[in-house]
């Protein structure tokens, strides 16, 4: 590619030290992984092998020359969830709390001039900018074409002002031309037809080559617009800079931004089969045409793919993504639902979005069966709901399988909700437009305050040992019942059989009895 450089500047960046345009380059965080998270092929790789060298990798992969170009391929960047928690500089347990504290705080958007903007160091035009020319791969057996997995796309809603941020695919279909998803309701979809009602083409542009905080941004539905979203997650002022051939403003610190329009001639071109994010193929569908009107890049530019389908859904940057986004959208529906919300976790094993997990303190009988109701309402996508007790591990499938088998029946603990909105994606609807939702209540019957739990409620441990010291087992039960453990700590036994010796040759001169919890006593 040859750049371009004789383009005006816009607006200059204002006076002041202005946003760090390095701090969330894509480059840097993928140097800051450590080898059990981040994979390096040095040597030519052949395009056609890339795909499968990311199938099943649980490791972000930098390709460094891959097939004849000199742009540098990066993928599975997002496909763990200890990569996105470093994202946000945090752990795996603390990474929603971690988003949600963010989403409480607004940051600045600074624009700042194409000069000072690193994705506009090179400028492609007319016809120097060339999707062909880019390390784009074929990812699944059956795709229609090569596609570009990992762009986020930026246009702006009329009628609000706001700009829009989305993630979007699009598939070659010639130098300048891409067809791109817009059959699932989105706000992208209705601003398109809105467009497209007029005769009007859309100004588009996707960022490809972006931090993993963008693509979760990019994976969120709030009411604001999204630019402000973005700079939110990010905890710093984002730095953006106005298109070469429209005025969007867009990320100046992107690796590429693909500036183009969408044809306003509507859903007439055929795009896919394309494995989709849910395990599956979509077929062919009528969508509408993207046309290319420019590339800017970085000098030192690298190229993003994300990982979406298959067998191994809990490696890929899809379900990740979207096990997150599912995370924040229950947690954030939960807070005007319920009181004592303690862990919400959505699986990425089935995408990231059907089944969602509820840890949570009841303080009144039904809380669970209306934490369920809630998260059913909040996301179309959800069609299974477990609720918890809070000594419930969520992220332990373990400790999950066990509360199912041993908290629930089906006849008093199952809520069927049916003919609700469907992802039209779930290949288990069979040609339906509607799906059933199923909410399981695996909580321990509602315990009263002031109260205890039966013996057969409660959960076996390892013996601590703690109670009060007494001179002798005598003194011990004089005092009041007690647990075979509290003997045992009543007169220090690391060892416990010479207290069976005890009750054995006491029982026989004195009545000792046991009640219903267990503990011994004189009768």
């Amino acid at each position: 590619m040859n750049s371009h450089s004789d383009f005006s500047t816009s607006a200059q960046r204002p006076a002041g030290p202005g946003p760090d345009l390095e701090r969330f380059d894509l480059r840097r965080f993928a140097a800051s992984l450590d080898a059990s998270e981040f994979e390096r092929h040095a040597g030519p790789v052949e395009l056609a092998d890339v795909a499968r060298l990311l199938e099943g990798n649980p490791k972000a992969v930098l390709f460094e020359q891959p097939g004849a170009d000199a742009i540098p391929l990066c993928g599975n960047l997002a496909g763990s969830r200890q990569r996105l928690a470093a994202a946000f500089g945090t752990t795996t347990d603390k990474l929603l709390a971690e988003v949600l504290a963010r989403l409480r705080k607004k940051a600045a958007i600074e624009q700042v001039s194409r000069t000072a903007a690193p994705v506009q160091q090179v400028v492609l035009t007319g016809g120097d900018c060339d999707f062909t020319k880019l390390p784009v791969h074929l990812q699944h057996g059956l795709d229609g074409a090569p596609y570009i997995s990992s762009s986020i796309d930026f246009t702006v809603d009329r009628t609000t002002g706001w700009t829009n941020v989305g993630v979007r695919r699009l598939m070659l279909r010639g130098r300048r031309t891409a067809g791109i998803d817009l059959i699932a309701p989105s706000d992208l979809r209705a601003i398109y037809l809105e467009h497209a009602a007029r005769g009007e083409p859309l100004p588009i542009a996707f960022a490809v080559g972006t931090h993993p905080i963008d693509h979760v941004a990019a994976t969120m539905r709030l009411p604001t617009d999204e630019l402000e979203l973005l700079a939110s997650l990010r905890g710093e002022t984002l730095g953006v800079v106005k298109c070469v051939t429209n005025d969007l403003l867009v990320p100046a610190d992107a690796q590429f931004i693909l500036e183009g329009y969408l044809d306003p001639n509507g859903h007439v071109e055929p795009e896919g089969p394309y494995g989709e994010f849910l395990g599956y193929y979509g077929g062919v569908k009528r969508n509408p045409l993207f046309h290319l009107t420019a590339i800017t890049h970085r000098r030192d530019a690298v190229f993003q793919t994300s990982t979406i389908s298959g067998r191994d859904m809990d490696t890929t940057d899809t379900a990740q993504l979207c096990a997150l986004r599912t995370e924040v959208t229950v947690w954030r529906a939960l807070e005007v639902a319920v009181r004592e919300v303690k862990a919400v976790y959505a699986s990425a094993a089935n995408g990231g979005m059907f089944n969602v997990r509820i840890a949570m303190r009841q303080r009144v009988p039904g809380e669970a069966r209306n934490a369920i109701a809630a998260v059913f309402a909040c996301l179309a996508n959800v069609k299974h709901v477990f609720v918890v007790d809070p000594d419930i591990d969520v992220f332990s499938d373990r400790q999950m399988d066990w509360a199912l088998a041993t908290r629930f029946q089906a006849d008093r603990d199952l809520v069927v909700q049916d003919r609700m909105r469907a992802m039209p994606l779930d290949p288990s609807l069979a040609g339906t437009h509607h799906t059933a939702k199923a909410g399981f209540d695996l909580t321990l019957p509602f315990l009263r305050p002031g109260t205890s739990r039966s013996i057969e409620h409660r959960v076996p441990a390892a013996p601590t040992f703690e109670g009060a010291r007494f001179d002798s087992l005598d003194a011990a039960l004089r005092h009041g019942p007690k647990l075979f453990a509290e003997l045992m700590a009543a007169v220090g036994s690391r060892d416990g059989r010479e207290i069976v010796r005890w009750l054995e040759d006491t029982g026989a001169t004195r009545a000792i009895g046991r009640d219903d919890e267990g503990r011994y006593h004189y009768a």
